[in-house]
């Protein structure tokens, strides 16, 4: 089955990454692209774990993972090689209604991660649904490419036009124009 595509505002939500290896940190550097509300539990951290824990004073508990941990999380990733462990906060996930993805174990994931681009207002997401990360990620590259570092500030551009211009055809035919000469420059390239 596929995943839907989905854009979750992460304001105000508490994130918990258990585990502090190398895919802990993957998965902690994408976060802080959307948030820095993450706590991480974790009875060995990486070099780079450490250093992001402690560049953005995350909050940090040396230790394994207990039960009752996610209770006040709404996402909780879960970074172990611990199948077990990966099942049992799964199970426990769904008695407190927080979103769970346990790395590499599609059966204990409400969501999975996918490859992204970020550009200042700009996220596209590229899923292959857990099929194939590296063609999602190739693909991610391409499309990466073909994206000017421009964009950001065209965005803002545009952002400001919505907020100044009254609302109606007219302004939806401007920005529309407006966009698709934009887009239309890249392939002129």
């Amino acid at each position: 089955m596929s995943y839907f595509p989905a854009f979750l505002k992460l304001d105000n939500k508490k994130i918990l990454i258990v585990g502090g290896g190398y895919i802990a940190y993957e998965k902690l550097e994408h976060l802080l692209d959307f948030s820095s509300n993450i706590s991480i539990i974790a009875l060995e951290l990486s070099d780079n774990m450490k250093r992001v824990i402690e560049e953005k004073s995350l909050n940090f508990e040396k230790r394994g993972y207990q039960k009752g941990d996610i209770k006040d999380f709404a996402i909780v990733i879960v970074a172990v090689d611990d199948i077990p462990l990966q099942a049992r906060i799964f199970a426990e996930s769904k008695e407190y209604n927080c979103l769970c993805n346990s790395v590499d174990s599609v059966d204990y994931c409400d969501f999975i991660f996918p490859s992204y681009i970020k550009k200042g207002d700009l996220t596209i997401a590229v899923s292959t649904s857990g099929a194939s990360p590296a063609v999602a990620k190739h693909l991610r590259k391409y499309l990466q490419e073909l994206i000017p570092s421009s964009i950001g500030e065209f965005l803002q551009e545009m952002k400001e036009l919505r907020k100044t211009l009254p609302k109606g055809k007219e302004r939806m035919k401007m920005l529309d124009k407006k966009a698709h000469d934009y887009i239309n420059t890249w392939s002129s390239k």
